[in-house]
């Protein structure tokens, strides 16, 4: 029959020094680990949640992300006068062909620069308002809202730019001069979009940004409202058979979701690997604490033999207490991670090459799996003493003091 799981919770009460210990050494790797998952979430969520799926977003043929792409003029009108594509309300069909620029601009506080992305948008995207009023909400893309100044003006050198990256980089803050190339630009709003990577561009009319960023007549894509969402499988085959256009076409949320999948898997497997290397150590912890447990219980042990325990339950109860002690280091590794979460930082977009500003999110299922890490070490680090347990001569065991 196996050993009733209250012998083990009070055997580690009954050692607070060593437990606490151990339990500290679990708990920074499992932070560390949570942290690591925390990073890789935020940045694939900023991407996740700059698509819309009702919005479908055209890309040259063979193009992986909009830097690479190309698309006409006369493709963006085409695919203006798609019958699929939706109106807004003063019947303006709901497209934006994009212009999507890197650029180099200088850190805020600090020196050095880095790059940043710049997006020339029709004045369509963006609601035109001339005071500041309630935030403004964009008609193509409605998780973008204006919260402090005001969108830029059709036709003028204005730009609005993302809440994220006006702390972080230089002449971003509202009624500060840009430079791009040879012209400047007046910073007139900054916007959020619910921590999308949208908050870590600029924005400005696609018709001033694109001479003075001394670009020809293409754009890098085109997005669009679909009519009828259902009817995206249909209206790809179509854009994409059509000889016209060249064209591929994705589902907005599709492509930024792909956009995070590289970066984030590098995130993830360095996390992972940083994290086994301090796993080492903390099993090693763990283990010392179970040998010194097994040895100064030698005679506990062979109690336990006597009164009919058989020596696979005593193993088991041995590594029962060791994942015990190891969820305690878990349960403290959580609570490490806890106040990381909303904590913005930044990284280079693989696709894009620009800076992309994001939060750490800490989520449900990280902190399950850190616990579940720990569960492993306490598994891991707990075996060998616990077989040493099992394995206990019984008559020399009752003979020690």
């Amino acid at each position: 029959m196996p050993i009733p799981i209250s012998y083990n919770f009070r055997n580690v009460l009954q050692r607070p020094v060593s437990t606490l210990t151990t339990a500290i050494g679990v708990g920074l790797t499992v932070a560390i680990f949570i942290g690591a998952l925390a990073l890789a979430n935020g940045f694939q969520a900023a991407l996740a949640e700059s698509g819309s799926p009702a919005n479908a977003l055209a890309l040259r043929k063979g193009a992986d992300s909009e830097i690479s792409s190309g698309v006409a003029r006369e493709q963006a009108d085409i695919l203006r006068s798609l019958p699929d594509v939706a109106t807004g309300p003063d019947g303006r069909p709901l497209v934006s062909p994009d212009l999507v620029v890197v650029t180099t601009k200088p850190r805020l506080g600090q020196p050095g620069s880095s790059n940043i992305t710049v997006r020339g948008v029709e004045p369509t995207a963006a609601a035109d308002v001339q005071a500041v009023a309630q935030p403004v909400t964009f008609p193509l893309r409605a998780q973008v809202r204006i919260t402090s100044g005001r969108a830029f003006r059709a036709g003028s050198d204005e730009v609005i730019v993302g809440e994220r990256i006006s702390r972080r980089f230089a002449n971003c803050a509202i009624g500060d001069h840009i430079r791009f190339q040879q012209r400047e630009f007046t910073v007139v709003g900054h916007f959020t979009a619910n921590g999308a990577s949208f908050e870590s561009e600029i924005w400005g009319d696609v018709a001033v940004l694109m001479p003075a960023l001394q670009r020809d007549n293409v754009f890098q894509s085109v997005t669009f409202r679909m009519r009828d969402p259902a009817r995206f499988e249909a209206l790809k085959h179509q854009i994409e058979s059509d000889p016209r256009l060249g064209l591929q076409l994705r589902r907005e949320s599709e492509f930024y979701a792909s956009q995070s999948e590289q970066l984030s898997t590098v995130i993830r497997f360095m996390g992972v690997f940083i994290t086994i290397i301090m796993a080492v150590g903390a099993i090693f912890g763990a283990m010392n604490t179970m040998y010194a447990a097994v040895g100064s219980r030698t005679r506990e042990i062979a109690t336990l033999l006597v009164l009919g325990f058989s020596p696979a339950a005593v193993m088991m109860s041995f590594v029962i207490e060791s994942v015990i002690l190891a969820l305690l280091g878990g349960l403290i590794g959580c609570l490490l991670a806890l106040p990381i979460n909303g904590i913005v930082t930044s990284t280079t977009n693989f696709s894009s090459f620009s800076e992309v500003a994001f939060a750490f999110r800490v989520t449900a299922q990280s902190l399950l799996a850190g616990l579940i890490f720990a569960a492993g070490m306490g598994l891991v680090g707990g075996f060998l003493p616990a077989l040493r347990a099992a394995r206990q001569p019984l008559a020399q065991s009752l003979r020690e003091n």
